[in-house]
């Protein structure tokens, strides 16, 4: 089993600046092997052979690394055991650069070794991410969006409610859990917040496996997303929507703090000091949704042996509405709602869709229980007692079949369609059981010439004192004279 395990840290004043150096020069030598990947794309599979003017020495796939970039160091390796030679790939060729940049600049000997090597395989990794699996381009980093750094399997330690880590030394840090016995440290991360510094340590233990077993499944609860309520359950239940921060209160906060940081002087500390009040809000903000969302995650898999939720399309959801061009008048036009669907958008935003779904897998993967998505085409739409699909059996919130006049919540109905289409597509049994009372007893088998009695049968009354004070609402313990009412006064 592998998990992640985060903590707060408590630097010094001088660890804190180092670390915040650290940022800086990384965050510069990410972006030049970036744009050094880039060029040797261009110059590999774009511009074909031509002639370095820097270097007056032809460049071809033959000179280039193959890999799709980088022309820093040398692209052979050595020959190994039988005398082949083979192209670096152009992780290893930035790597093997570093030792020249630590000579060029000798500010970059600071950093411990490890903590540049994991910057090269996070650029190798966001490549690989863009040519093998389709996912977006690497960007430029800015102070914004380049906030962490790694270290390497073995080289932190620790010791209680203390951290080793190598270059900057002992730092203190909320032991807010131990790490359980038998589990090894790998990756450590430092990533710099609003309110501070937290660390993200891995650790592992392969003797436990990563899921258990998935279960067998006896029951099943469908789920539905919504803004009035958080989520609808196909068992009658929902969870309520805190909106940390689509709130009426939040948002005039939040307002408030953004005014007054648009009045400050650009470049001034007091601008400073005020965006780390409004960063420091917007994370407590994301803090209370994300609790919140585990105690709904883990109160959804607690339900069940096996959860189904919408296959939702959330960026989908979100996007601008079609423009409306004016036929009468050119180059103006018409309103397409796109005013009121900004609102809208906001309150998905704020709901985290898409987080919460990867909250509930987790825990149901991590409880052994079974998760499935399904598709949500006309899951509020159609009728679960005759499975009729009309667009006008839904208005609002209330939900009137067109066909049988089966009259459900909206999106209870939706919820119970998403169980029921998830029980059809994975071909599920699902056991029913007889509902029974906790408290009922099984009667005694009576003889022939036995008369039924409580004492018998089992049943036992419910014994109340007299003098209770929880009695027949608006009725006194005991009997009044016709002189005690003058007391009731």
């Amino acid at each position: 089993m592998q998990v992640s395990y985060q903590y707060k840290l408590r630097p010094k004043q001088s660890q804190s600046k180092v670390m915040d150096s650290w940022l800086d020069m990384q965050r510069s030598l990410f972006n030049w092997f970036l744009a050094d990947r880039i060029d040797g794309y261009y110059q590999t599979f774009i511009m074909g052979e031509y002639c370095d003017i820097r270097t007056k020495t032809e460049r071809c796939p033959l000179t280039c690394s193959l890999n799709k970039n980088s022309n820093l160091h040398n692209p052979w390796k050595n020959p190994d055991k039988n005398g082949v030679i083979k192209k670096r790939s152009c992780s290893l060729m930035q790597d093997a650069y570093l030792a020249e940049i630590k000579q060029a600049r000798p500010w970059y000997k600071a950093i411990h070794s490890n903590v540049l090597q994991m910057l090269v395989k996070r650029l190798d990794t966001a490549m690989e991410g863009f040519f093998k699996h389709g996912r977006g381009f690497p960007s430029f980093k800015n102070r914004s969006n380049f906030r962490s750094f790694q270290y390497k399997p073995g080289d932190v330690k620790l010791d209680g409610n203390k951290i080793y880590l190598p270059s900057i030394g002992w730092m203190r840090f909320y032991n807010s859990r131990p790490i359980p016995q038998g589990f090894q440290i790998r990756t450590v991360t430092l990533r710099k917040k609003a309110d501070g510094w937290y660390t993200s340590i891995l650790i592992r233990d392969d003797s436990v496996p990563d899921f258990p077993t998935p279960r067998e499944i006896n029951t099943l609860v469908g789920l539905d997303m919504g803004l009035t309520k958080l989520v609808h359950c196909s068992d009658g239940s929902d969870f309520a929507n805190p909106r940390p921060s689509a709130s009426k209160e939040n948002r005039r906060t939040l307002k408030i703090r953004q005014r007054r940081l648009s009045r400050k002087n650009i470049g001034s500390a007091n601008r400073k000091k005020e965006a780390q009040r409004v960063a420091r809000l917007h994370k407590k903000h994301a803090d209370k949704r994300s609790a919140y969302q585990w105690f709904v995650a883990n109160k959804i898999v607690s339900k069940a042996d096996a959860i189904s939720v919408e296959h939702l399309n959330i960026k989908g959801t979100k996007a601008k509405c079609k423009p409306k061009p004016d036929d009468v008048k050119q180059g103006r036009f018409l309103k397409n709602g796109q005013s009121a669907k900004r609102g809208l958008n906001r309150s998905i935003s704020d709901a985290s869709w898409g987080s919460l779904i990867e909250k509930i897998q987790y825990a149901a993967a991590k409880s052994g229980k079974r998760f499935f998505k399904v598709d949500p085409k006309n899951t509020s739409r159609t009728c679960s007692k005759c499975g009729v699909v009309d667009a006008l059996s839904r208005f609002g919130e209330k939900f009137v079949c067109t066909s049988c006049g089966h009259e459900a919540q909206a999106d209870k109905q939706a919820a119970l369609n998403v169980k029921i289409r998830a029980i059809k597509d994975n071909q599920l049994v699902i056991k029913k059981f007889k509902k029974v009372r906790r408290d009922s007893a099984e009667p005694k088998q009576l003889t022939l010439f036995e008369t039924p009695n409580p004492e018998l049968t089992g049943i036992k009354r419910r014994y109340r004192a007299r003098n209770s004070k929880r009695g027949v609402p608006g009725n006194p313990p005991t009997q009044l004279s016709l002189w005690d009412i003058g007391d009731l006064a």
